[in-house]
């Protein structure tokens, strides 16, 4: 997969998404250190709100490596087609750094 990453010019970050990611920290925290080492930015996207990850040591290797998470379940009732980077309003995104700086959410500017 690395290689893979890398071989591409064109790419800039890599997104953690399908599934979980959070259920798997260990081997994409090795992932994300490694890629933001070679300046990738990294998203997320967790089913999880910003709070389960940020609370569990394993979990928060990984979120401490991540640019942005888009947090929160879809929701159906809540489904838009007008956000951007989301599918449904409950979800956020998040700027994970600041959050973490902040010890609170910081949503990203700039989104709808």
């Amino acid at each position: 997969l690395y290689d893979e990453i890398v071989e591409n010019p064109l790419t800039t970050g890599v997104t953690f998404s399908g599934g979980e990611p959070f259920i798997q920290p260990t081997p994409l925290s090795i992932m994300a250190k490694i890629l933001r080492a070679k300046g990738y930015n990294i998203w997320a996207y967790s089913g999880f709100v910003f709070d389960k990850p940020a609370n569990d040591p394993q979990r928060r290797r990984l979120l401490e490596l991540c640019d942005v998470v888009v947090d929160g379940p879809f929701v159906l009732a809540k489904k838009s087609l007008e956000l951007d980077f989301r599918g449904s309003s409950n979800q956020r995104i998040i700027n994970v750094q600041e959050s973490l700086k902040q010890n609170k959410v910081i949503l990203m500017e700039g989104f709808k």
